[in-house]
């Protein structure tokens, strides 16, 4: 049987508190149970979208905050990942934004990505860089260190 792989396109949002904590969302696939891991909120493109249009959207559809303004883009990279038994090829931009609001609310029903979605939390660099827990993408904690010490880069960072 061949696998048929889905490519797609996808913003990813590194979105800091004012305490430089980053929010990230705790998920699971369904059809790999007992695994989990943390994710930054972010998802596909939709036909005709931009990545600042993809960005805001799915930080409101997966996290209920609005009104977010977004900063540069600051990483760029692709991966390969299965959900559901799918095959992915993702490229992804990854977007720079704060936000003084910590209180989110999980989406609870809508696509089936949204609704694999388990938890939220604000994290330190340290945490990230210490927890055991699956954290995507490999390498966040280094570059959320270098955002804050740095700033953004120019240009993007490959991930």
């Amino acid at each position: 049987m061949q696998v048929t792989v889905e490519r797609r396109r996808a913003v990813r949002i590194l979105l800091l508190d004012e305490r430089d904590r980053l929010l990230l969302l705790h998920g699971l696939d369904p059809a790999v149970p007992g695994v989990s891991w943390w994710i930054t909120p972010g998802g596909g493109l939709e036909p005709g979208e931009g990545v600042q249009d993809a960005a805001r959207r799915e930080l409101a559809e997966e996290t209920g905050l609005t009104g977010v303004e977004l900063g540069p883009l600051v990483a760029y990279g692709t991966t390969s990942f299965s959900f559901r038994g799918q095959e992915f090829e993702q490229e992804q931009w990854f977007h720079l934004a704060r936000t003084g609001r910590t209180e989110v609310e999980l989406a609870k029903d809508g696509v089936d990505e949204h609704a694999l979605l388990t938890g939220a939390r604000w994290w330190t660099v340290d945490e990230l860089r210490t927890t055991a827990d699956t954290v995507y993408p490999a390498g966040l904690a280094g570059l959320i260190e270098r955002l804050l010490s740095e700033g953004p880069p120019v240009p993007p960072v490959t991930l």
